[in-house]
């Protein structure tokens, strides 16, 4: 075969992705292994490495904004940069802009976490993803979010 004849093939069988809404229960699954795998540790590590165990990290009001504001720009540069954490990569997920399907900016990732902490401290945002087909919490409404399983064919 020739190689330009190849080359069309090549172009011509690119797949296509589709998205498919994150279920509510995936996303909450996916939140928790993030908590696991990401904000236990730094909690660890204030906790005794940097503070002299957890009676000093208890009596501390610094020590827990520290670990939130760290476990915040490592959650806002994963989304940046890949478009899922370890938690939402175990189940095939990813946070995409809600109109063009692209990745979101490291702003436009820390604001989401920002809002996800004041619906989470609401409850009232957390429900909202039951009464709404795309799934959308407050959070990703106010980002312009959306929280979406790839499948490609």
């Amino acid at each position: 075969m020739k190689f330009r004849t190849l080359k069309k093939q090549k172009k011509a069988k690119k797949p296509t992705v589709k998205y498919i809404y994150a279920s509510y229960l995936h996303r909450i699954k996916a939140f928790i292994t993030d908590m696991f795998m990401i904000y236990a540790p730094i909690l660890y590590l204030i906790a005794y490495i940097i503070m002299d165990g957890k009676d000093d990290f208890q009596s501390s009001q610094l020590a827990p904004f520290i670990g939130v504001l760290i476990y915040g720009l490592i959650y806002a540069t994963l989304l940046s940069r890949f478009g899922q954490t370890p938690g939402k990569k175990a189940y095939e997920m990813k946070v995409v802009d809600d109109k063009k399907g692209e990745l979101i900016s490291f702003f436009r990732a820390a604001c989401r976490f920002i809002a996800f902490l004041f619906t989470a401290s609401t409850l009232l945002g957390l429900f909202l993803p039951f009464y709404r087909k795309d799934k959308k919490g407050l959070h990703d409404l106010i980002c312009g979010t959306i929280v979406v399983i790839e499948k490609k064919d």
